[in-house]
């Protein structure tokens, strides 16, 4: 791999990307969006957390947070989790993952760089619609045809766990990350991203015992 973009979001995903260019000295820059999600601080400090001291000047933050403030997504507009049943469907952001990959390519682009690094994994209880491989080999040769830039996605293939065990071998900060899509401050527990990062870390906590 080569210096590049890497979409940060403070969770487990992104944070092992990052600790591997870290070890492998590969330059990077961190890019956080707002799209108005209602976790976007928790993100946001947590990236700062989980960064080393030397890297947190370097974090780039992209706002666009109107772009779906009439959206009644629960990502967008935090429920009342004592309250409110919440779904995989309830959480659903039209072309989220579009505009986080062309934000990320158009940005590396004005910076000079050629390369974005996206830490999106196959997940087994993603919904969107842009999360299928013929989506993403779709858009890298649209972005690549036409502006040079290359997104790359290290682990495209890999299983939550395996994430979350090269992230323990790379001492990356992973106890401290959050994914949470329907809280803004607590992990839930219950959506498709917390239930990933559970169930990675039950079965670490199994072969450790």
């Amino acid at each position: 791999m080569e210096k590049g973009v890497i979409l940060m979001s403070g969770g487990l995903d992104s944070t092992t990307l990052a600790y591997y260019f870290i070890k492998n000295e590969i330059e990077f820059i961190p890019l956080i969006i707002n799209y108005g999600q209602h976790c976007f601080e928790t993100e946001l400090n947590r990236l700062k957390q989980v960064l080393p001291v030397e890297y947190i000047g370097k974090i780039e933050i992209i706002d666009v947070s109107d772009i779906y403030k009439y959206s009644t997504s629960k990502f967008i507009k935090a429920p009342d989790l004592w309250n409110e049943e919440v779904n995989a469907d309830d959480l659903y952001i039209p072309y989220r993952n579009v505009l986080l990959l062309t934000i990320g390519a158009s940005f590396a682009r004005t910076m000079g760089m050629d390369k974005v690094y996206s830490a999106f994994i196959n997940s087994n209880h993603a919904k969107e619609i842009d999360c299928s491989s013929n989506f993403f080999d779709s858009l890298d040769v649209l972005l690549e045809e036409y502006g040079a830039v290359k997104i790359l996605m290290p682990f495209r293939n890999f299983s939550k766990y395996e994430v979350a065990k090269l992230g323990i071998d790379l001492n990356a900060p992973i106890g401290i990350t959050f994914s949470c899509q329907a809280s803004p401050n607590i992990p839930c527990g219950a959506c498709p991203n917390c239930v990933d990062r559970l169930d990675a870390l039950k079965q670490i906590e199994k072969e450790n015992i």
